[in-house]
């Protein structure tokens, strides 16, 4: 099958969309792992009492622990327009500098902030000339399909801070002849340092990330730059790559397993004309390392719920690994960002002779128990909110959450994400927690 005919068979036939109400995390949680990723910000949700319950219940941070994150909670005085905004967040910024002085403060606007039509853009601007220090405004409001798209939210707002011109001491300073590169996703740093050894392997060196450990690290962006994702919930993020600054975007399947992570390295390396090295060793010996669970999960079903917007990297990964995936279900889905993934999803479908799952976008739940009592999944991925009553039911379940904050991108965290799948089968089988198992 051509690429031509996997984009046709992939456009008509394998998605569907039932336009079910979603059910997920808030964005705002997005907050949780980019605080720690971007180490001199500071994070300002500005929103209710309810949303400063949610992060302290998601994040399970108690305030005397002091994280580089606070909420500025919205009372009826401010609803009701009797207090001015830009007196109550001049106060609250002026001591988040005083105390912690961070580089950048970002403000995280909620559902709130949006019905109330607060001007927080045209505050910050003044803040920020007034402290003298950059003001961040993200609107990361529950009108968001998925909670990993506030950090989708968070990077597209970055990118006008962003420079534009690089200096002619970092020119000189830039390694190889291809293009610069920029990768943007937010990953731990170990993970970053991964992927950046990996492609370096292969002649590919990255110019930056976006975003950064720091926020003085912005990457330089231009007509000139490529960039690539790390994270399929970034269509946002690529949309106003290409259009706000030009930069050409490498559409590529995302590095999740050792065949997305292999396909992502050559993907690269075909924009800059680059001929990858050792690439299928590579990924032959990680295939090779994962045969104790490959024999576990080999001819189990799974059904994915849809909840993080992960879920196709996923289940294309599961697949090679030799589970069968009856569905998945995605809260949405940018058919052009994730072009690459899709191709990749049939192909491999095809080349493990196994029917291609459907995928439903915005499902509705209630349909799905339904198929779900007539699929009987050996494993259903769904979210916190579903776990529970099926496991009532009988059926085996994994929260799907859990595989947004661990480590799954790159080539030796996949046997993570085996950990995670075959965790709950084991306890179903009553089999033992593998032990003794070498790190990769």
């Amino acid at each position: 099958m051509t690429t031509e005919n996997i984009t046709k068979f992939n456009s008509k036939a394998l998605i569907q969309c039932e336009t079910g109400n979603y059910h997920t995390f808030c964005p705002i949680s997005c907050v949780s792992w980019l605080y720690q990723k971007i180490e001199d910000s500071f994070f300002l949700v500005i929103g209710t009492k309810t949303c400063g319950y949610f992060l302290q219940n998601a994040l399970g941070v108690m305030i005397f622990a002091e994280p580089r994150y606070a909420m500025a909670e919205l009372e009826e005085s401010d609803i009701s327009a009797q207090l001015n905004d830009y007196i109550e967040l001049k106060r609250l910024c002026l001591q988040i500098k005083n105390q912690r002085n961070p580089s950048v403060i970002v403000w995280i606007g909620t559902c709130t902030t949006e019905i109330i039509k607060m001007d927080l853009e045209g505050i910050a601007q003044k803040l920020e000339a007034e402290l003298r220090i950059p003001i961040v405004v993200a609107r990361a409001n529950g009108l968001d399909y998925a909670f990993t798209q506030g950090e989708d939210t968070v990077l597209a707002a970055m990118i006008q801070r962003c420079p534009e011109e690089m200096p002619i001491l970092l020119k000189k300073q830039i390694k190889g002849t291809h293009p610069p590169l920029v990768l943007f996703g937010s990953l731990p740093s170990s993970i970053a340092k991964q992927l950046t050894f990996e492609l370096e392997k292969n002649g590919i060196f990255i110019s930056g990330w976006l975003p950064g450990d720091n926020y003085s690290e912005l990457p330089i962006l231009d007509s000139n730059v490529y960039v690539c994702g790390v994270n399929p919930f970034l269509s946002k993020t690529a949309t106003n790559l290409m259009r706000r600054r030009k930069c050409q975007l490498i559409n590529a399947p995302f590095p999740i397993g050792p065949d997305g992570t292999r396909a992502w390295i050559e993907t690269i390396c075909q924009t800059f004309n680059i001929e990858p090295t050792n690439l299928q060793t590579r990924e032959t010996e990680i295939w090779n390392s994962l045969d104790k669970y490959l024999s576990l999960i080999h001819g189990k079903s799974v059904f994915f719920m849809g909840d993080n917007l992960l879920e196709i990297s996923l289940a294309r990964f599961l697949i090679r690994c030799g589970m069968i995936v009856y569905e998945i279900g995605i809260p949405y889905l940018d058919h052009r960002f994730q072009k690459s993934e899709l191709e990749l999803l049939i192909k491999t479908c095809i080349d493990m002779n196994v029917p291609i799952p459907k995928i439903v976008e915005k499902p509705d739940n209630y349909k799905q128990i339904q198929r779900i009592k007539d699929l009987k999944p050996d494993l259903v991925i769904t979210g916190m909110a579903h776990a529970n009553p099926l496991e009532a039911h009988g059926i085996t379940t994994k929260w799907s959450v859990e595989f947004t904050f661990s480590q799954i991108h790159g080539f030796t965290n996949a046997k993570d994400i085996l950990e995670l799948v075959t965790r709950p089968l084991r306890r179903s089988l009553g089999l033992k927690t593998f032990q003794n198992l070498e790190k990769i």
